[in-house]
């Protein structure tokens, strides 16, 4: 029985995706004439997917899943809010009045006895709880809409996190990889708190694809310099990459919660906790240090060719001030020749 209900209100949810789509077409038409999706600066690279077992304390209760995709660089949340209204498929969930930034729904319709939520961060990633994945495709098909610098359809299918969770009698809690949510109570902080963390994986997962593949774009300068050929590179060009550089640092250091706790968990201990935990265990940590030593390594690189480049041109301008003045000198030559002999 809930096998053919959960057909029924699958088919439900496309066929009120469709209505929606071809009802609003307008105002999506709108929506993507300001929030129009493109592509990053750093070219995109898949990389094999991270696997990681999942070894947890047995439960009685059937084991779930929670999945974290990033799709963009950015969301639009205030259309997001608005969209999820709209549509009817979803409620709105209040979390607490320091929660900035993310849009938390419930699916209204049950497939099995257990809720559906999902977590939209403004960073441009959603983490689903208990959704299958006819579902979360039909999400991330409304969410595109609303995408400022989208990214690459294979790598946001590559680099994705997932989590097993399953409900217990105690307080929750996260063992070898495993969440284990209260039986009862209100679960929406907590479910925040190991969102909050695989959301800052796979949006850690699509910046260690942007420098893999920024760093398989000037092997070739490498293999130049070593063998002494002419770097094949103007200083526009070294300008840009550096660029390209500074700005992956800044989002890494500066513009996220990578190197440091957020403030949302200062005086909550409890779910301070739980955050450390999910971050330890999704190595974020190790991987931001790789990450940083990998960008110094680039702007060191960088930093040669283009002080390289300068030295050429520096030269070329001496030489082109040389053949200038022997230019001048040769023609002073001739007048002075045509004067007095």
């Amino acid at each position: 029985m809930t096998a053919k209900f959960g057909a029924i209100f699958l088919g439900r949810v496309n066929s009120r995706l469709v209505f929606n789509l071809c009802r609003t077409t307008q105002a999506r038409l709108t929506a993507h004439a300001r929030f129009s999706p493109t592509c990053p600066t750093l070219p995109l690279k898949v990389r094999p997917t991270r696997k990681k077992s999942v070894m947890g304390e047995p439960s009685s209760e059937s084991t779930l899943s929670a999945v974290a995709y990033s799709t963009a660089g950015e969301y639009d949340l205030t259309a997001i809010g608005k969209a999820l209204q709209q549509q009817g498929l979803y409620e709105k969930k209040t979390l607490s009045q320091d929660v900035e930034d993310v849009v938390c729904a419930a699916a209204k319709y049950k497939l099995d006895q257990e809720h559906r939520d999902l977590f939209i961060f403004k960073e441009g990633s959603v983490v689903f709880w208990n959704f299958p994945e006819l579902e979360r495709k039909a999400v991330l098909d409304l969410l595109k809409a609303y995408e400022v610098d989208s990214y690459n359809s294979t790598l946001v299918e590559q680099e994705t996190e997932s989590l097993e969770y399953s409900f217990h009698n105690n307080k929750a809690k996260f063992v070898n990889g495993q969440i284990f949510l209260p039986s009862e109570g209100s679960l929406e902080l907590e479910k925040y708190t190991f969102s909050n963390g695989m959301a800052l994986s796979v949006k850690l997962a699509i910046w260690e694809a942007s420098l893999d593949a920024y760093v398989e774009s000037i092997e070739s300068l490498i293999e130049d310099m070593k063998d002494g050929r002419k770097i094949q590179m103007t200083r526009d060009q070294v300008f840009r990459k550096t660029g390209e550089l500074f700005s992956l640092r800044h989002l890494i250091n500066l513009s996220s919660d990578l190197l440091d706790t957020p403030d949302f968990y200062w005086d909550r201990e409890n779910l301070e906790n739980l955050y450390l935990k999910v971050v330890k265990y999704l190595n974020i940590e190790r991987r931001t240090k790789v990450m940083n030593e990998k960008l110094t390594h680039c702007c060191e690189l960088m930093e040669l060719l283009s002080h390289h480049l300068e030295d050429k041109h520096h030269v070329r301008l001496e030489i082109m001030i040389i053949v200038l003045i022997m230019v001048e000198v040769g023609f002073e030559c001739l007048h002075y020749s045509a004067r007095f002999l």
